[in-house]
């Protein structure tokens, strides 16, 4: 075995290991203590965070994710001068979850706030609380505290005038001091404080965290390949393919050379679009793609570009690049000889497929656009290319295949006019962000839901052969396939006609507006905790015999909701949540106001709770070892873990299996 491939499994083998610390450090805020003049000041927090992260900004709408704001504890010769400003780059844009504009800060956060000395000594403490979020998790409501004092009297001094702080908020979890907190009237007595003890140790024993990611790099080349395959069958490519093989079996006598010739072509298929895929992110990058996938302006420019390639698939026109193209690169191509000519010729195929094959490129290109990485578009396009050049080399190989081969007919057209209906369905969903954007109500959930049924309803009718469009054959008999991909359509229909009344529907969960946006809702299966107090659960649970999950949740969290929504209406978790275990969701983000504050040491540091969401994530870092939410583990009446943690995942029978594999360990 050579060197590099020892290394490279070693490599493999360091990112397979199980990683079991939670806690997520992603900001990290210093302060400053600046001066303007001598009887002003200025306070300036400036925050880094790391990549995919963004902490939200001062001002947000109600309803929305946390704000970030100025707090004081203690206020002697100054007072605050307006509101707490954002500074630097700050980004503007549509939450299509949160169902509003939100804005927000990635890379760098700078918040200033202005102070007037009174003369005399001054003391200012309090703290910044501010909102931080990536794609798949929130942490709670985080405070950067601050305390500055000095005498304003003639001139400063340098302490005064430039001061800094680290940031407080989040705490290491290797040297996290932890201790028992008791707080409120509520906690009960005796051995209550036991269960606040730290069992980071014993929850890491279970194994990893379950979590889930989206748009993995395997879902986006398999997302390009089925795109591939479905151009492939459609009539500017299936023709083209015996043409094509025999060409090259026939130009040559030697068969070997011949294969290798059509090797060479699927080869020039794969290169061109992959880079077209990579020119895509070169040109605009993959943040400018992300950025664009949730902009409402270039939403609405989406739509109207999948409403158009359905359009032309239905027949109504052609997209088509100008003939002179292509006829300049065909012309070039018989002029040259060897792999340039071969090249030439795949690129004249891209040219003279555009009409079938753009429209599928673009939905692609425009889907993997919410992705952040910058090889995505090129590992979609990698996929879709291996699936368009497949045939060509497979009949290269196996010549005699091309006797077997499907003959060009009425069925291609049938599979593009059913690509029009699922582009025009898709566009519905670009629509929709724009809608929630410019407070249109256009397409509240339920008019795209009755959208939807009517769009494959349509689909259905149409595979039946009972709605015709131009290029469609005069032929009445509806074959096999498409009497089951009408049955299919039909069924899809029917399955989304209660969601008119408030049902779930989780199969199009990630595409149909907010639950919020519906104005006539009867589905009423939701699961609620027994209780939202740590203490009185426990207390609760060792009374009636019973395992505990805690909920870490948000009320800003956008996941948490989805988790509810998606997972916990399953009869089967329903179940386990009432009936075998006493269930207690913890806010984090909870803005009730303890009695009194409560002094609190992280990382050799003190620190204040002054809120019931502040002591809740307080207890999910020093008892467990995490601070992002969605957030579940398994207790028993001691307060240690029965299984591993979860995490963000919708899988059912995962979550399923979390639950039944806690209860056998508390039975055990």
């Amino acid at each position: 075995m050579s060197k590099k491939i020892l290394l490279s499994w070693l490599f493999m083998a360091i990112l397979c290991l199980p990683v079991f610390a939670q806690i997520q450090e992603p900001v990290k805020f210093k302060t400053e203590w600046k001066s303007v003049s001598a009887d002003e000041v200025e306070i300036v927090f400036t925050g880094k965070m790391e990549k995919g992260w963004h902490v939200y900004s001062t001002d947000l709408p109600e309803g929305g994710p946390i704000s970030a704001t100025f707090n004081t504890d203690k206020l002697e010769g100054a007072e605050v001068v307006g509101k707490l400003k954002p500074a630097g780059k700050e980004i503007d844009k549509m939450d299509p979850i949160f169902g509003m504009q939100v804005r927000f800060f990635e890379g760098t956060a700078t918040f200033v706030q202005k102070i007037k000395l009174k003369g005399g000594k001054y003391e200012v403490s309090g703290y910044l609380q501010y909102g931080a979020c990536n794609d798949e998790n929130c942490l709670p409501p985080t405070n950067v505290e601050f305390s500055f004092k000095g005498e304003a009297a003639g001139k400063q001094t340098a302490e005064e005038v430039v001061a800094t702080t680290e940031d407080l908020a989040l705490a290491d979890t290797a040297s996290v001091d932890l201790v028992p907190l008791r707080i409120g009237e509520d906690t009960a007595a005796g051995e209550a404080a036991d269960y606040w003890k730290p069992v980071i140790k014993e929850l890491s024993s279970f194994g990893e965290n379950v979590n889930n990611e989206s748009h993995s790099w395997i879902y986006i080349f398999f997302a390009g390949f089925v795109g591939g395959l479905l151009a492939l069958f459609t009539p500017c490519v299936w023709p083209i393919i015996p043409m094509t093989v025999s060409f090259f079996l026939k130009r040559t006598k030697d068969k070997r050379k011949g294969i290798r010739d059509a090797w060479t072509y699927g080869a020039s298929i794969v290169v061109i679009y992959v880079t077209l895929g990579l020119a895509i992110t070169l040109i605009f990058g993959a943040s400018a793609l992300n950025d664009l996938s949730t902009s409402a302006v270039f939403n609405i420019l989406f739509f109207l570009m999948l409403v158009v390639f359905a359009a032309s698939f239905f027949g109504a026109f052609e997209i088509t690049l100008p003939s002179k193209w292509s006829n300049a690169v065909d012309s070039k191509a018989e002029q040259t000889t060897g792999l340039l000519s071969i090249f030439l010729m795949a690129f004249t195929l891209s040219l003279v497929s555009f009409s079938c094959t753009g429209p599928i490129i673009g939905f692609l290109l425009v889907e993997v656009s919410t992705s952040e990485s910058i090889v995505a578009p090129a590992i979609g396009m990698l996929g879709f290319a291996i699936a368009l050049a497949l045939p060509f080399t497979l009949f290269a190989l196996f010549p005699s295949w091309l006797k077997s081969m499907p003959k060009s007919g009425g069925w291609m057209n049938v599979i593009k006019v059913t690509l029009g209906f699922l582009e025009l369905a898709f566009a519905l969903k670009f629509l929709s962000v724009a809608d929630l954007a410019y407070g249109w109500r256009l397409l509240d959930r339920e008019t795209f839901l009755a959208l939807w049924i009517v769009i494959f309803a349509l689909l259905g009718m149409y595979l039946l052969g009972k709605i015709k469009f131009p290029h469609d054959d005069d032929d009445t008999k509806v074959s096999v396939p498409r009497f089951f991909m009408a049955l299919a359509s039909l069924a899809f229909a029917v399955y989304m006609v209660p969601g008119l009344w408030g049902a779930p529907l989780k199969a199009v969960s990630a595409f149909a507006p907010p639950m919020q946006t519906q104005d006539f809702n009867l589905y009423k299966n939701e699961v609620h905790a027994k209780f939202n107090d740590f203490d009185a659960g426990m207390e609760y649970a060792r009374q009636q015999g019973k395992p505990v999950m805690i909920d870490f949740t948000g009320y800003g969290c956008v996941n948490c909701r989805k988790m509810e929504l998606a997972v916990w209406t399953d009869p089967t978790v329903s179940k386990l949540l009432n009936e075998d275990y006493v269930l207690i969701t913890l806010y984090v983000d909870e803005k009730t106001k303890l009695p009194e504050p409560v002094k609190v040491m992280e990382n050799g540091t003190e620190r204040t709770l002054r809120t019931v969401g502040d002591k809740w994530s307080y207890l999910q870092r020093s008892k467990f070892g995490a601070n992002a939410q969605p957030f579940y583990v398994l207790l028993d009446n001691e307060g240690m873990p029965l299984n591993k943690s979860y995490s963000y995942d919708e899988d059912i029978q995962k979550y399923v299996e979390f639950l039944q594999t806690g209860l056998k360990n508390y039975k055990r």
